[in-house]
């Protein structure tokens, strides 16, 4: 197994026709990616580093906080989904309240958003983890702090 910076769970397949192809995205051709971390500065970090590479950011402190942004709370009338214009979401596994891994579940199980990739981070290198989080339907696994490298990666994921 790589026990290196990220564990993909997509086959590896190049990304270029994808980085390439344009699509709306509400008027604003970049990605939109939803980022979940209880952690205000690796919250921070992982906003500037996407705010970097072209990328819409919005952010949630929480898995709660993530399922209201995208329309998702069970007591949530039925709502406009945000997830809709979201490109991709990026968690924290470890977080109080639900992990990175309930939200995965959640948004899997989501007949509007189980399309959208999801990326888990952790600052913790636990092979059943990562293994479960991909089995759940996580397109990659990332170990943090997140690096710019790994948001090159991220970008090859979003269609």
């Amino acid at each position: 197994m790589n026990l290196g910076g990220s564990f993909d769970g997509s086959s590896s397949s190049s990304c270029s026709s994808r980085l390439n192809s344009k699509s709306e995205h509400g008027g604003d051709s970049r990605p939109h990616i939803l980022a979940v971390d209880d952690n205000l500065l690796d919250r921070k970090l992982i906003e500037k580093l996407l705010l970097n590479s072209s990328c819409k950011v919005t952010t949630a402190e929480n898995g709660l906080r993530a399922l209201e942004l995208l329309g998702l709370r069970d007591d949530q009338p039925n709502c406009s989904a945000t997830g809709s214009k979201v490109n991709m979401i990026i968690t924290d596994y470890c977080m109080p309240g639900m992990t990175g891994y309930e939200l995965l579940k959640k948004i899997k199980g989501s007949s509007i958003l189980k399309e959208v990739p999801v990326v888990i981070m952790s600052s913790e290198n636990v092979p059943t983890r990562i293994n479960k989080c991909l089995e759940e339907g996580a397109q990659m696994f990332i170990l943090k702090p997140l690096k710019q490298s790994d948001v090159k990666k991220l970008r090859c994921l979003i269609y």
